[in-house]
């Protein structure tokens, strides 16, 4: 017997192998999708258009404490920070307030 056909298991020359999925079946992953907002997801969206329209930074945060990022993992770094800025602005205007008033 041929020394090819033995090692592969005696049908097929030894090399050659056989596809076990469609090639034009290309189902994309979860995470293979761009995120919403030109690719930086609602979080980074957030925090960049809170420097305009603060009430943005805490509509993130309340995003970021209902466990929003469990739905997209990428969304989580940028729902924190929007969490972040949104405590500094209420610290600064609690400050402002207090001197102002005060």
């Amino acid at each position: 017997m041929d020394e090819k056909l033995l090692a592969n298991g005696g049908d097929k020359p030894k090399g050659h192998y056989t596809l076990t999925n469609d090639v034009e079946d290309l189902q994309l992953g979860m995470y293979d999708k761009p995120l919403p907002y030109f690719g930086w997801g609602i979080g980074w969206f957030c925090v960049l258009v809170g420097f305009i329209f603060p009430i943005m930074w805490y509509f993130a945060t309340i995003l970021y404490f209902c466990n929003y990022y469990q739905r997209d993992p990428r969304e989580r770094a940028g729902l924190a920070a929007s969490a972040i800025a949104a405590l500094i602005c209420t610290a600064a205007v609690v400050i402002a307030l207090a001197v102002i008033l005060l």
